[in-house]
């Protein structure tokens, strides 16, 4: 199990073995959620994360602009 300390400034530090498998980087949002009794963290995808995420394989995303809806 992979443990951290509060410190008195409230910091955490995310142990290396955490940063390696969810490939933290310096710098990068992290969200917090209150889950029950316990503290869920996970990682604030970019824009460019986010490209590709829902698509169906071998379908491509469409995308509306306002005024352009399809019928």
């Amino acid at each position: 199990m992979n443990t951290s300390t509060l410190s008195p400034k409230y910091q955490i530090v995310i142990p290396k073995e955490i940063r390696r498998i969810l490939d933290l980087k310096p710098g990068q949002r992290l969200q917090f959620r209150i889950q029950d009794d316990h503290i869920e963290i996970e990682p604030v995808l970019t824009g460019s994360e986010l490209i590709g995420i829902l698509k169906e394989e071998g379908k491509p995303l469409e995308f509306e602009r306002e005024g352009d809806r399809k019928l």
